[in-house]
This record gives C-alpha cells, structure tokens and sequence, in this order.
C-alpha cells in the first residue's frame, strides 16, 4: 500500500533492529495521524448533517400546512411571507425534496415527501416545546403555557370550573382552551398542537394515557307532555318507534345508535343536528325524544320550553369522561399538575354532569 521510497530508503533494510524498530514506530504514528485526519472528517460531516435544518424551519413547514397558505402562516407566527419562504426554499435545498406545493392563488398543500417528514418533525417540536417548559420550570413552581381543549359538548360543563380551579392555584400558568369533534382533537393532539384534551372514553387508542374524570350516563329527553314522560324511566323499546332528533357529532352518534343496535332495534330518526342546544329545542317543540349524556343545569330551552327527563332502563347506558395526553411523550409537571387537580374538582361536586 505504501512504497518504502514514502518513508525513506531504510524502510527495507532489516540488518539493523534498531532501525527496523524505529521505522515501524514512525510508520504507526504516521498511520495515526491518517485515522486522525480521516475522524475529523467524519465529525464535520455529521456536524454538518446535525445543523442541515432548525426548529424554526420546522416550524415554519408544519404551520404552512396547516393553515394551508404561506400568507396565512405568516400571520399567525407573525413574521412576514418572505421570511417563512426562504426557509422553507433552504429545508427543501437541505433535504432534497420538494415539500410545498404552491398553488396559485390557491395557496399550498404538502407533497408526499412532506407527508412523510411531517409527523416525526412534529413530534421533535412537542418535544422541544416540552424541554423548554421543563427548563423555565423550578423544582417548586409551575409556570408555562397549557394548552387545553374539549369535545365540544362537553367544553360549557368542564372547562370552566377546570380553568377557574387551576389557574387559582397556579397563577403563572397560561391556558390556552378551544374546542371541537372528537376527532379533530386527536389528530391535534397525535400532532404535537396540544397538551391535554376533554373526550369521551369511545374508541380512544391505547396508546393515550387517561384520567378519569367522570361517567355520565345516557337519559331519554322528552318534550313536556309526553305520554312516556309519565313513567319514572323509559326503555329502548318504548322508543324506537318514535320520531329521534339525533346528536349527529362523532362518537356522540355511534355512542348513541349502537345503544339500539346493541339491543337489536333501529331508531326512527326524524332529524339530526352536530349541535346539542338545537337537539333541545327541537326536542321543547315536539319533533321527537332524543338521547343524551351532557346534562345542562335546568331543563329548559333557549325558547324557554320545558323539558323532560328519565332514564334509560336498558342497561350500559354509561359513558366515562377522561383526560387525555400522549403516553409516547414525556410528561410535563405542567400537564401532571392538571391531571392531578381535575379529578378533585369532580369528585367534590364543584363540576356537576
């Protein structure tokens, strides 16, 4: 590999140990210094890679998608159109790939590279969001941002009572709340955009950790003056050929229809609503019964009818209300907080379902 001529003419003259000895230890520590040189090498190289894109450039990406416009994203990190373009123009150099799809005037959507990238790049913001709330927290205080949301019919009842309670008892902490479907939480949620969500225990993946807060159980309510309003509860059967105003908002609809499919019955569903307060009203005006959990404090529509409740006799009619958070994600003694103070604020009667 290397001729004698590289390390001087001695280099093949063995009648003197001493200078064999020496060629030898000369050879090595010029070996050494190779390796040396090609080590360093190698850390620049991965230096490099390591710095190839930053947080804000992630940032940037996942934000465009969700908002699906550049403009859009620009408003709401509060930066200008320019700025977010250049970075990303610099992730898509640094990666190889094209990742935004610019549409004109019709904004833009992610390319399949991007699809791909997406879901690791957003679990690396959680994380860093998540180091850099551990990092402003003392080993005594907790401050920070929480950002919270609910099922939408479930928001009036909780959320108010859990944002009072805990924002008392930590006064450094901002809460950010919103609500929505289940569905839309969770892929919040699974996407790094919030901390902790207010659902229904119905078809929640094993991988989310739970807190229990409540059950709520399903009531029949009837408009007042109906002939089953008399009775102290009322059955599946005694329903299902009356006219439903049915909660059309996942899991509120498979919750409730396979309560009859369950007991082999099919619903005659006159109409149905994605919100609870127009399933009451029309319920006060004599359309039809409907099936609930949530439960308003008193029995009266935004019209000002009465109306009638009565359980349901038919048995696992139950539905458990828990706190939901990435079991995948280190928790925060800022979301650990929360979750131990809002089982306390059921239990003692504070939040009434």
């Amino acid at each position: 590999m290397f001729s004698g001529a590289a390390f001087g003419s001695d280099v093949t003259d063995t009648s003197n140990p001493h200078r064999c000895y020496q060629v030898r230890d000369n050879l090595t520590a010029r070996m050494n210094g190779v390796k040396f040189i090609v080590y360093f090498y190698e850390i620049v190289f991965y230096y490099r890679l390591m710095f190839l894109f930053t947080l804000r450039q992630l940032e940037y990406l996942a934000t465009c998608v969700d908002c699906g416009s550049i403009a859009k994203a620009a408003e709401k990190l509060n930066v200008s159109q320019p700025t977010i373009s250049v970075a990303i123009q610099k992730l898509e150099d640094q990666f190889g790939l094209q990742l935004l799809l610019r549409h004109h005037s019709h904004g833009v959507t992610a390319t399949a590279g991007a699809d791909h990238i997406l879901p690791a790049a957003r679990k690396l913001l959680a994380d860093a969001a998540g180091l850099q709330r551990q990092a402003m927290s003392t080993s005594t205080a907790i401050v920070g941002d929480l950002r919270l949301v609910s099922f939408s019919t479930l928001a009036p009842i909780f959320l108010p009572a859990l944002v009072q309670a805990f924002s008392q008892n930590y006064p450094n902490v901002r809460i950010r709340i919103w609500e929505g479907t289940q569905s839309y939480l969770l892929r919040q949620l699974y996407a790094g955009q919030i901390d902790l969500a207010l659902l229904y225990d119905v078809a929640l993946a094993e991988n989310l950790r739970r807190v229990a807060l409540a059950a709520g159980a399903a009531y029949v309510l009837l408009p007042a003056g109906h002939p089953l309003s008399k009775q102290t509860a009322v059955s599946l059967a005694e329903l299902v050929d009356e006219p439903m105003i049915l909660l059309n908002v996942p899991p509120s609809r498979q919750f409730f229809l396979g309560l009859f499919d369950a007991a082999g019955l099919t619903p005659q569903i006159a109409f149905t609503s994605p919100s609870l307060e127009l399933v009451r009203g029309m319920v006060g005006q004599g359309l039809g019964y409907s099936i609930l959990v949530t439960r308003p404090q008193g029995d009266l529509t935004y019209d000002g009818k009465h109306l009638e409740v009565r359980p349901l006799s038919d048995a696992n009619t139950d539905s458990s209300i828990v706190l939901v958070s990435r079991a995948d994600l280190q928790q925060t003694r800022l979301v650990a907080g929360f979750e131990s103070l809002a089982p306390s604020l059921t239990s003692a009667g504070k939040i009434l379902i």
